[in-house]
């Protein structure tokens, strides 16, 4: 494959608009710039306070959903990298953010499940008739169920293309890396499947050709490159059911950058399924010495202290309304 390095950019920031988590105790440190709390935020009505008052929280939900802005030569692009989990969670956590959906240029959707799609709905109500365009891979609109031993198989929540285009959003279906805004940013398409542990999702079937067939890859699943001057990649991932070290391998291939800057997204290690290949996840990432790493919504309870105690320098916690300047 040829290689296609995005143009180097002067920085990148990324803010966490929808995550499992929300700590208003962390404090801003290094590269994450955390929400003040204090008394501005007292301003949801409540009848039983005293005051009437209560303090506006953000929306946390199992889903994943960021903003990226791109500064390069003195100009600014905003992507917006998944939706999440519910209809108006993302867009009410712009709002707590004071951003607006209408500066955003494109929206990436890493792969079809639901907890990164569904907050098209909210933005669709927000912007009104839109023609932005919205970058996904083929597969992304296939219907699919998860079937468990043991248990009754249940479908997934599945996109409406109808509904998408009748919004007026352009969809833009890709297969392969393909570039947005000035060459700045790098759309993985998909990825190489390489290491001998990561397998992807057991138990997920897609119906093709009117059967449900085992669908563990999940070939739609896709990230987002950038390429930081002077410091190297940053990679986005929605829940990077392509293997994280997949990824990350297949980043460094196509751009043939082989610093790895920061690692941002979901790394899938979540659940019993997923335990066995924690280690060799940690330590293959350890190997690539990333500056920054910060793994959110699936990668789990133990992966995440596995990677925070393995690489100490480099972690940071993630949190809803975090922002990244990288």
């Amino acid at each position: 494959m040829q290689q296609i390095a995005p143009e180097p950019v002067d920085s990148v920031e990324v803010t966490i608009l929808v995550d499992n988590l929300f700590d208003g105790l962390l404090v801003s440190e290094g590269p994450a710039k955390r929400p003040s709390f204090g008394p501005h935020l007292l301003n949801v009505p409540t009848t039983f306070m005293e005051d009437g008052l209560v303090f506006d929280q953000p929306v946390v939900q199992h889903g994943f959903g960021a903003l990226v802005v791109v500064r390069k030569d003195g100009r600014e692009h905003r992507v917006l990298f998944d939706t999440g989990a519910t209809p108006d969670g993302l867009v009410e956590n712009m709002r707590r953010m004071d951003l607006s959906p209408g500066d955003i240029e494109a929206i990436v959707l890493s792969h079809g499940h639901s907890d990164h799609t569904t907050g098209m709905d909210g933005l669709a109500r927000d912007l009104g008739p839109t023609d932005l365009p919205v970058l996904i891979h083929p597969e992304f609109w296939n219907r699919r169920r998860l079937a468990f031993p043991g248990r009754e198989p249940f479908e997934l929540p599945t996109t409406s293309k109808g509904a998408l285009e009748g919004a007026g959003f352009e969809i833009i279906e890709e297969e392969r890396p393909s570039f947005l805004l000035d060459g700045s940013l790098l759309v993985t398409g998909e990825v190489d499947r390489t290491t001998p542990f990561e397998r992807g999702m057991p138990g997920q079937q897609a119906l093709k050709g009117g059967e449900w067939v085992p669908d563990p890859l999940i070939l739609d699943d896709q990230a987002l490159l950038m390429n930081v001057r002077d410091k190297g990649l940053v990679i986005l991932t929605g829940c990077g059911h392509s293997g994280i070290v997949n990824v990350v391998r297949y980043a460094r291939k196509i751009t043939g950058i082989s610093e790895v800057h920061a690692v941002v997204g979901g790394f899938h290690l979540g659940g019993p399924a997923f335990d066995p290949i924690i280690p060799e996840t940690v330590e293959a990432l350890a190997a690539f010495d990333p500056g920054v790493l910060v793994p959110t919504h699936c990668t789990g309870f133990k992966a995440i202290h596995a990677l925070a105690a393995r690489l100490p320098d480099a972690f940071y916690q993630s949190s809803v309304l975090t922002t990244f300047a990288l």
